[in-house]
């Protein structure tokens, strides 16, 4: 039987992973932060985004002089997943080349909220693993009326 992780949020989430699935998908935002474009800021990120259906997609965050036209890691990978048909989210996984964790900017947060609510995010350091849903950090979004 396969060891379920214990939920460290107080928001009930669609998907409890097992700690291997943990490892793995950790990993994978590990490796990701290493495909990074990030001359300007110097700050790399990855992320690995878990679909239902058990697809992975993973991003890395790519910058332009003009920054406005950077895009993040979570939203490459979100939008990977969505040009290749997924439509249904388990976990994001993000890490970063520094010490800490790095939460998801706002942008990527309502891009979250819209295409993935109820997803499970998992902030990856060299301390350990945060999990969040992506309602604790984005409480008030906008929304479609």
């Amino acid at each position: 039987m396969k060891k379920k992780t214990s939920k460290t949020s107080s928001t009930s989430l669609n998907t409890d992973l097992t700690d291997e699935e943990i490892l793995n998908l950790s990993s994978e935002a590990k490796n990701a932060v290493k495909a990074a474009i990030a001359p300007y800021s110097g700050f790399k990120v990855g992320a690995c985004l878990l679909a239902s259906d058990g697809r992975t997609f993973k991003g890395s965050n790519i910058e332009n002089p003009s920054l406005m036209l950077s895009v993040c890691a979570e939203r490459t990978a979100l939008f990977k997943a969505l040009s290749e048909g997924a439509s249904s989210f388990k976990a994001l996984f993000i890490a970063s080349d520094k010490p800490g964790y790095c939460f998801p900017c706002g942008a990527c947060r309502q891009a979250l909220i819209e295409f993935a609510p109820g997803i499970a995010i998992y902030l990856v350091s060299d301390t350990g693993i945060k999990k969040f849903t992506i309602e604790e950090l984005l409480p008030y979004p906008f929304r479609k009326k």
